[in-house]
């Protein structure tokens, strides 16, 4: 029964909660058996938190004997390393952080534990969210459930592994440039980056501030909305944070789509798109327009400029947000030397490569004589890509889309060439630069059975069209059915 509880879905297993068949308790010890059996092969997590979840699994039965339960009362969650959590340490997969426990909870988190959700441990993840592949952790790589020589994706690729490898029921993560929905892709799960703004970012250690978004990973689509709902809606903590009314999320899941008007963006089929990727994403769509979408092709002109504009915004936020990590309020800090030693030795022992490499990189652009050229140019391209998906959503109501170019690839294939590693996010970033919400739901297997993700787009706050088709999808193919083979 263990393996059984492990395996099932959010939706399949709050039922049971709700009816006391099985107990929060008993999904949480079925959970914390699976990862220790499981994840010393995987490496999803690096914080398992036994006392707290059997603790918070006996106050969900509490909530439930009493009558009070909702949909995530006793549901066993993974969160990413990124989310401060109250009591729980909190390192970004960074040594700078490695012994951090943050007095406080993020927003998502304090509304998860009021819906309560248990909580299993923090997951693996790219230092401070930087990379495409978990390889980047100070603490070890996370594999691919489905191939162990893979990448499960980043810079979620904790959040991904563990929802795949049945090593949690969901997961949250967060995307900056694809790192919900990338990782979801490479790992066969679905994975929902909101509406910049629809999710509070109180709490969420910020890589790049004006591209952060938190969202959940989950096994199905229904899962994903169910996550949804629970964390999304205004905080007064976070001035980003959009005041507009949550819609019901679970309402439009089972109406159909016919007549819904999909594009799809010419530019994201061309070069650098693997075969194997196309012909999976080409089949669906045939899907989609078997269920009575009308496909229609768009243009996204300023596509190609999405990636330099990107890197460019997101090391200039990540060299000003990381400036707080000095070695003197908390975290690392280097021994000896005078004060200039002390932080030169602390960041520099503190940060991986890749870390340093994009400070650097962005300390570079936003410097004197520099910010025009590089800052300022970058951000009037986010600008004309806003625009470009403005113009495109003005005569459909979602577009289709690859998400990776490639399915995972192996682990170390791409470490030493860090311009290859940034393109495995071409067709994610624009989202972020953008600000719209994107979902990537499983859609076929690679020869070598490695997923394949299909991402559906939409315009700001379209999160409940953007899951009803990814939901109409889901049910008419048995892609998400599939499985990796575990021990």
């Amino acid at each position: 029964m263990t393996d059984d509880l492990t395996r099932l879905s959010i939706s399949a297993l709050a039922p049971l909660l709700a009816r006391r068949e099985v107990s929060p308790v008993e999904a949480a010890r079925a959970y914390l058996d699976a990862i220790a059996a499981r994840d010393p092969e995987i490496h999803a997590y690096l914080t398992v938190d036994v006392e707290g979840a059997l603790a918070q699994a006996q106050a969900a039965e509490a909530r439930l004997a009493r009558g009070e339960g909702g949909p995530l009362t006793g549901i066993p969650l993974a969160l990413k390393d990124v989310l401060a959590t109250k009591g729980l340490r909190t390192t970004c997969a960074s040594r700078i952080l490695e012994n951090f426990v943050p007095p406080f909870d993020a927003t998502v988190c304090s509304r998860l534990r009021q819906a309560g959700a248990v909580f299993l441990g923090k997951v693996n993840m790219d230092e401070f969210a930087m990379g495409s592949s978990t390889e980047n952790s100070a603490f070890g790589i996370t594999r691919n459930p489905w191939h162990r020589d893979c990448i499960p994706g980043g810079s979620s690729g904790g959040s991904a592994a563990a929802v795949a490898a049945h090593l949690c029921a969901g997961s949250l993560g967060s995307d900056t440039g694809g790192s919900i929905r990338q990782p979801a892709s490479h790992c066969g799960v679905v994975g929902l980056k909101p509406t910049y703004g629809r999710v509070s970012r109180y709490g969420l250690v910020a890589y790049a501030s004006s591209l952060d978004q938190i969202g959940p990973v989950a096994k199905e689509v229904r899962d994903a909305a169910l996550l949804l709902q629970a964390i999304a809606g205004h905080d007064p903590r976070d001035s980003t944070s959009i005041p507009a009314p949550v819609p019901d999320y679970l309402e439009n899941l089972g109406r159909e789509i016919k007549g819904l008007k999909i594009g799809v963006p010419r530019e994201y089929f061309g070069a650098g798109l693997d075969p194997e990727v196309e012909t999976a994403v080409r089949a669906a769509l045939r899907t989609l327009e078997g269920l009575g979408a009308d496909l229609m092709e768009v243009s996204l002109p300023h596509t190609p400029y999405a990636v330099a504009a990107y890197y460019i915004i997101a090391m200039a936020e990540a060299s000003s947000n990381l400036a707080r990590y000095d070695g003197v309020k908390y975290g690392f800090r280097a021994p000896g030397g005078n004060l200039l030693e002390m932080y030169a030795a602390t960041r520099t022992q503190g940060f991986g490569q890749e870390v340093r490499r994009r400070i650097m990189l962005g300390t570079y652009t936003l410097s004197a004589g520099y910010y025009e050229a590089y800052y300022r140019k970058a951000s009037q391209v986010r600008t004309l890509i806003r625009r470009d998906f403005d113009a495109a959503f003005a005569s459909c109501a979602l577009l289709a889309t690859p998400v990776a170019p490639t399915p995972a690839f192996k682990i170390g294939e791409k470490t030493d060439d860090p311009l290859t590693m940034y393109l495995s996010d071409i067709f994610t970033i624009s989202a972020n630069l953008a600000g719209i919400p994107g979902i990537s739901v499983p859609c076929g297997l690679s020869r070598e059975g490695l997923p394949i993700g299909l991402q559906l787009l939409g315009p700001p706050l379209g999160e409940a069209e953007v899951l009803q088709a990814a939901y109409a999808f889901e049910q008419a193919t048995e892609f998400h059915r599939c499985q990796p083979a575990l021990a």
